[in-house]
């Protein structure tokens, strides 16, 4: 198997679902990110080397119905009214493709799509500055991070999906879902 089931490309996704039931919740933010008919393995976070980041629209048209799909998910829920809960996926990428990037996952309460974003970025970035040997200081915000990187020319891009929501004044329960889909085509 080895090198067939090193992915080639990979998409991001993400989505919300309210419902009074936990797990349809969840199902239904599964429907919103488009990936509720294929069954969901989770792995580790591994951004592969050689492969391609494509848009969702792109991505969704390589899954068919009931097929076993890896992604890397962050999901939160919450049903306490007006509750804000994020879901978010980072990726930080290498300059030389040859080598492998890192994916995050990130599950926050009371955190901005932004800011939940950036920090799932962040999380990506510093996992792969420690494999390129590169320093960088916790206590530096993250724009002098992201100089620091970009200094370097070891890691050529960040980026991140991520979804908000604030839990449903009724109590419904409230999921979120971010997630990095892999494809092996």
């Amino acid at each position: 198997m080895g090198k067939s089931m090193v992915p080639r490309r990979l998409f991001f996704t993400k989505g919300v679902g309210k419902h009074k039931e936990r797990l349809t919740s969840f199902e239904l933010a599964l429907r919103d990110a488009g990936i509720a008919a294929q069954n969901l393995v989770r792995v580790s976070s591994i951004f592969p080397p050689q492969a391609k980041l494509i848009p969702r629209k792109e991505g969704l048209k390589y899954l068919h119905p009931g097929e076993v799909v890896f992604a890397v998910v962050a999901e939160n829920s919450t049903r306490e009214p007006h509750r804000l809960v994020a879901s978010s996926i980072g990726v930080a990428i290498p300059a030389d493709r040859n080598s492998y990037g890192y994916l995050s996952e990130h599950h926050s309460f009371g955190e901005t799509e932004e800011q939940a974003g950036e920090y799932a970025e962040e999380l990506a970035a510093e996992m792969l500055a420690t494999t390129l040997d590169l320093e960088f200081d916790p206590d530096k915000s993250w724009d002098e991070k992201k100089e620091i990187y970009r200094i370097s020319n070891k890691i050529v891009r960040t980026a991140n999906v991520t979804q908000s929501a604030i839990g449903d004044k009724r109590g419904l329960w409230t999921t979120t879902i971010a997630a990095a889909i892999l494809i092996f085509e």
